[in-house]
């Protein structure tokens, strides 16, 4: 099935609800292993985990033919680095070239705007997403801010550009 890309406000609300449905999935993958947290922290990593609109350069939705959306990104400026964040695609669709698809434009568009390299933060409970990004050329970093002191044992990529 064929989809297209197009590029939306942070606030559109097909944007909000995939948002919303990658962080009830992000949340069942990680609340066992964040259990043991001490106080306070589930309220660290949620700050430094937060994306600001003033910080983002563009969100993208992936749209099936019958118009609804099945994927999603956002590209942020993160100080002087450009940042892959919130990269979701649905259950339904996954396996099209989606993600990828994504991916691509995101690193298209840091490319065209300058930027040497795209960075992210991810983590062990997304295997597929993993995949994903060492598939299109992502090679491990150390981890980096925001995220050394509320997860320290994420797993970052960067693509040199």
């Amino acid at each position: 099935m064929p989809f297209h890309l197009e590029r939306v406000a942070l606030d559109d609300p097909r944007a909000v609800a995939l948002r919303g449905i990658l962080d009830a999935d992000l949340d069942e993958r990680y609340r066992d292993a964040d259990a043991d947290d001490p106080p306070g922290m589930a309220e660290e990593r949620a700050a430094a985990l937060a994306v600001h609109g003033d910080d983002v350069i563009a969100t993208l939705l992936a749209v099936d033919a019958d118009g609804t959306a099945i994927g999603h990104v956002l590209l942020r400026r993160l100080g002087e680095e450009w940042e892959l964040k919130r990269l979701i695609v649905t259950p339904a669709a996954r396996r099209r070239g989606v993600g990828r698809a994504l991916t691509d434009a995101v690193v298209s568009m840091a490319r065209d705007g300058g930027a040497r390299r795209v960075i992210l933060q991810s983590g062990r409970m997304q295997p597929e997403s993993l995949a994903l990004y060492v598939a299109a050329g992502f090679t491990p970093i150390p981890v980096y801010e925001p995220y050394i002191a509320t997860m320290p044992r994420s797993l970052c990529f960067e693509r040199v550009l």
